[in-house]
Parts: C-alpha cells; sequence; structure tokens
C-alpha cells in the first residue's frame, strides 16, 4: 500500500460535515484529510480492509470538494486514492474492484509508480490478471525509470572543434576568498586528505543548510547569501542552491568543480535534481558528491564513482552503494534502491552545467549571459531553453579533464 501523499489521517464524520458543503478551501481539505491518515493506518494494522476501503471513498469524495484548479495541481492525492483503493481490494481477494481502482489511479489520476507497484506485495491478488498485466506495461514507459534510462539512445564520439571550453574560477579570485574566510573553509575541510577534504565539505553544506525543494530562495544565487538566507529566515533552500553552494566551497578550496542538473527525459516534468561533480587530483577522476542528501557513490571495490561511471552502471546492471549516512535533513535515510534506481535513474537521462564555472554564476539581480553545455543521448529531441545552450552527445567532451 502506497503512503497517502498530504498527510491524509481522517474522522469519517468530520468529512461527512465536510461534505454537506460545496467547496472546500485547500487548508480546510488539509486539515481534514490530516484526519484521515491515522484512522487508515489504525485500521490498516488491525487488517479491517473493509474500514479502509470505505475511509478511502470518503477521502476520494473530500477531493471532489476542491475547485477543478487545486485538484488539478494535486492529482497525485487522489491517484494515491485509487492506488490505496486497488490494495484494499485486492487484499480481500475482490479482483474485478482492485482492477477498476487500479485503471483508475493509472488512467484517470496519472499514476505511474511502476517500482512500488511491481513490488507491492498487497497487489499480488490481481498480480496476474491480463487486466493487471496491461496496465503495468502502460505505467512501465512511463514510471519504470531504469527500464527508460536503459532505452536511452548512446553517445558517441564526435568533432567538438570551436565548442566552449569549460573553465574553471581560481581560488585567489576575491569573491572565491570571501567565501573561503566568511565559512572559515580550512577547518571544516580539515588536515586529511583530498577526499576526506572534499567529503568533509559536502557533509558541512548539508547539515548548515537545510533543503526545501519548493523553495526558491528570494537572494541573490551564490554560497554566502544562500548563507545569510537560511541564517535569518531559517527557511531551507532548493537542491540547486545547494549545489551552487557546495560548488563555490570547492572552487574556493581550489577544487576543480562544477554543479550539473540532471534531467529526465519527460520534458513535463517539473522535477529534476542538481548535484555537484568535484575532480580529484589524486583519483585523476570527477567525483559525485550530492549536497541534498549528502550522498556519494562507490562501486563493489571500493572505489569513488562520478556521474557517468553511475549512468552507466545504472544502465549495466552493475553493482551501486551509496554511504551508509546518505540522508535527507537528518531525517530521512537513503536506500541504494530508492536513491539511485529510482529517483536518480529518472534524473540521469540528460545532463546540463555552465561552461564556467565560477562565483554567482546564475545570478538573480546582475545579468549573465552564460553559455550552457547539455550532454544528451543520441535521438533524444528537445527544444532548446533560453539559456545559450550547446547540445553534444560526446562524454568525453562533457567530462574533459580540468
Amino acid at each position: 500500500m502506497k503512503k497517502i501523499i498530504f498527510s491524509l489521517i481522517f474522522f469519517a464524520g468530520a468529512i461527512t460535515l465536510a461534505a454537506q458543503t460545496n467547496n472546500i478551501s485547500p487548508q480546510e481539505f488539509n486539515n481534514l484529510a490530516g484526519l484521515i491518515e491515522k484512522s487508515i493506518s489504525e485500521n490498516f494494522k488491525t487488517k479491517n480492509y473493509e474500514s479502509v476501503g470505505k475511509l478511502l471513498q470518503e477521502a476520494i469524495t473530500l477531493f471532489s470538494r476542491l475547485s477543478t484548479e487545486h485538484q488539478e495541481t494535486s492529482k497525485s492525492f487522489q491517484a494515491s486514492n485509487y492506488y490505496n483503493l486497488a490494495c484494499v481490494y485486492s487484499l480481500q481477494n475482490k479482483k474485478k474492484e482492485a482492477l477498476d481502482a487500479f485503471e483508475k489511479a493509472i488512467k484517470d489520476w496519472g499514476y505511474t509508480n511502476y517500482s512500488h507497484a511491481n513490488n507491492d506485495s498487497d497487489l499480488d491478488n490481481i498480480r496476474h490478471e491480463k487486466r493487471f498485466i496491461a496496465l503495468m506495461q502502460d505505467i512501465r514507459e512511463l514510471g519504470d525509470y531504469l527500464y527508460i534510462l536503459k532505452q536511452a539512445g548512446k553517445y558517441e564520439k564526435s568533432d567538438t572543434a570551436g565548442l566552449p571550453y569549460f573553465k574553471y574560477e581560481n581560488a585567489n579570485s576575491q569573491p572565491l576568498k570571501d567565501v573561503k574566510d566568511l565559512f572559515n573553509l580550512d577547518s571544516i575541510a580539515g588536515q586529511g586528505d583530498e577526499i576526506s577534504k572534499i567529503i568533509n565539505l559536502m557533509d558541512w553544506v548539508h547539515n548548515t543548510i537545510r533543503h526545501d525543494g519548493n523553495n526558491y530562495a528570494l537572494c541573490e544565487v551564490d554560497a554566502i547569501d544562500f548563507f545569510n538566507y537560511h541564517k535569518a529566515t531559517g527557511k531551507g533552500i532548493n537542491c540547486r542552491g545547494l549545489a551552487v553552494t557546495l560548488n563555490e566551497c570547492y572552487l574556493s578550496m581550489g577544487f576543480k568543480s562544477r554543479f550539473i542538473t540532471c534531467m529526465p527525459k519527460d520534458t513535463n516534468d517539473p522535477d529534476c535534481h542538481v548535484i555537484n561533480s568535484v575532480y580529484s587530483e589524486t583519483l585523476g577522476k570527477w567525483l559525485w558528491m550530492d549536497p541534498t542528501f549528502n550522498a556519494y557513490v562507490k562501486d563493489e571495490s571500493d572505489n569513488f564513482l562520478s556521474i557517468e561511471e553511475v549512468r552507466e552502471k545504472l544502465i549495466n546492471d552493475q553493482p551501486l552503494f551509496i554511504n551508509e549516512d546518505a540522508n535527507w535533513n537528518n531525517q530521512m535515510q537513503q536506500t541504494k534502491e530508492k536513491y539511485l534506481d529510482y529517483y536518480m535513474a529518472k534524473n540521469l537521462y540528460w545532463l546540463q552545467c555552465p561552461a564556467v564555472s565560477k562565483f554567482n554564476v546564475e545570478s538573480r539581480y546582475h545579468y549573465r549571459d552564460e553559455i550552457y553545455i547539455s550532454l544528451l543521448p543520441i535521438g533524444y529531441k528537445r527544444n532548446k531553453g533560453a539559456r545559450n545552450d550547446v547540445i553534444v552527445h560526446d562524454p568525453e567532451y562533457f567530462w574533459q579533464k580540468p
């Protein structure tokens, strides 16, 4: 059973009263939806599936009281309701009702989490039904992100003459010296080897500034302003802000570094993820560092891996491991399956970064005419963005040594 999105706990009497009105505000909806999850959870634990089904039907009715506009932006809530209803019916061996609910979750409300449905034992009673198999194939093309990544076109070596060089701001520039001095990065990096310094800097950013994926902080786009914004407001910043912050910390300490926007195949998917690629002179390679999840990746021989290597190993089903302390906001531990096989498999379809890595490269308040380089698999078509975007298919060029 999939945890319902919005905090859904619920008391049937409260919902019945709400249903007597034609409209309900988002705040009222959230408050009442907040009463659902507890009751569902309690009844599910005692295997009172009939009551759980009734509660989910009430939740579906509650959703219908939202305005059309708010329903449109909250489809995932209703998708989860119908998915969970399919699970409950399946557990009661009500196959037709389970298949009807599963179909509504997918076709009416856009449920696409193939991996979850494929491994959810609650659906085992309908798993071999022809209708279920057909529906699963439908969402596989949309929500099985490892499968989608494996279907991506290849890269190719090409003539890159005339393309921009990747450049990195010198650590002696005044803005980067300011970053180093303000944060006392020598102390944070520590006296260990190069790799320990790289990890310590990521740890510090992760532990110092909270992540909030919905917050586009209204401040200048650089490490100093992001730090001061968080300190003054207590609000978190999105993954791009964290990666920009870590990138400038790396640059200020003399490491060659970029922040890499990792993008999905679906151009209508608003979600992407931004992480860092920092060059290790000791290892002679780029390293994957993600300040949002305090994560790096290794292979079965305990070797640190680059973004390029992780992508290839995902495609080829080769072993991958993330550090044990990878987590979100020191609240939620990450697993390899959740982080790499699902989330990052979706967001490694194509990659983009500025050609010049420097302080405040994406200034909010000062005009910047920066060039961006996008690495796309062959055959993938997308519209160019507003940025000066150079599209390439050659990973050797994109990951050239600094």
